[in-house]
């Protein structure tokens, strides 16, 4: 029963199918789900700091639930390269790039997320064709290597800054997340004494993967489904990006010495315990356990005390983050008592 409650992240397929049968606001009804139900479920039903049990590490059902995420997400995808092309008003297509990049940002990137701190070749593999559905692969690399080390510092571009818009923070995020992980990826090459311009440095297998994928969909289904499959895919970028912009937002860890900053503790992650937005997003929202132990399977995390708290969701904090006056008057307070 435990693990049952995973089975309600499928409405969110669900939704994408019925937008993609749909015409005019019924192609919005992926939108809805995750920022209007889900939300306004969170605020009806509250949090829950309940912790899971040990025993959940070991249950194969949570696995098995998570896996089956990966042939949801390359069915919805191919589904939808398929009616690209049909005739709709610009709306209509709006509505179902929307629904698509909905299902990229949180199968495609945020299961992507979990599977790329599993240890096993075959779950780090999905890991990377999970991310490659929304054009953002390098995220394996930047994220594991760069950002679990570098969090709440300056020298982490997917944590925001205190003042900073979630507008800047994208545009930094998403060209500071690329050179992390091409800057890490090169070190790595060059201590082990190999070429960095090579097919085995995989960053340069991610940059000709973003340059072929939409090449190779203009050409199989036309540059209007090519325009469609890419904007999806920005969207699940920046779908994650704001999720990254409110995980740490204004949060540092101070320097110890020039050399080190003190170790990450749980006031350095913001966490939301209210139920359907842990349920949707696989848990990520008790993100400051994920930082203590990143590789701990979603179904294990608990509610730290000392985290930082937010006072909704993570779906409803991306809405308020949207409009960056009322996100400073409810989050500087925080911070500051913090």
């Amino acid at each position: 029963m435990q693990a049952a409650k995973y089975l309600f992240v499928w409405l969110l397929p669900l939704s994408v199918a019925f937008s993609f049968h749909s015409e005019g606001i019924g192609t919005y009804a992926a939108l809805i789900f995750a920022f209007v139900i889900v939300p306004l479920g969170d605020f009806f039903l509250g949090e829950d700091r309940s912790a899971p049990d040990e025993s959940f590490r070991h249950k194969r059902v949570f696995d098995v639930i998570l896996w089956l995420t990966v042939p949801t997400q390359l069915g919805i995808l191919i589904w939808f390269l398929t009616i690209a092309s049909h005739e709709r008003t610009f709306s209509e297509a709006m509505g179902i790039i929307t629904s698509m990049g909905l299902m990229c940002g949180v199968f495609g990137i945020n299961v992507a997320h979990e599977l790329g701190h599993r240890t096993s070749r075959a779950e780090q593999f999905l890991a990377q064709l999970m991310l490659t559905t929304s054009l953002y692969p390098h995220f394996f690399i930047e994220h594991n290597k760069g950002h679990h080390k570098n969090v709440a510092t300056m020298e982490d571009p997917a944590s925001a800054r205190m003042g900073e818009s979630v507008y800047a923070f994208w545009l930094r995020s998403i060209m500071g997340s690329w050179l992390s992980a091409w800057n890490i990826s090169a070190k790595e090459r060059v201590r082990k004494g190999l070429r960095i311009w090579s097919w085995k440095n995989q960053m340069v297998v991610y940059a000709l993967l973003i340059i072929g994928i939409p090449v190779t969909i203009s050409i199989l289904f036309g540059m209007q489904t090519c325009i469609y499959f890419v904007g999806a895919a920005l969207i699940g970028i920046l779908l994650l990006e704001t999720v990254n912009y409110i995980e740490h937002y204004g949060l540092s860890r101070k320097k110890v010495n020039e050399f080190r900053y003190q170790d990450v503790e749980p006031i350095h992650s913001w966490n939301a315990d209210f139920r359907l937005g842990r349920i949707v997003l696989f848990d990520l929202t008790r993100h400051s356990d994920h930082h203590y132990e990143p590789s701990k399977p979603y179904q294990v995390l608990t509610s730290m005390n000392s985290s930082s708290q937010l006072p909704a969701g993570y779906p409803a904090m991306m809405l308020l983050s949207l409009i960056p006056p009322l996100w400073y008057r409810v989050m500087h307070p925080l911070i500051q008592r913090n």
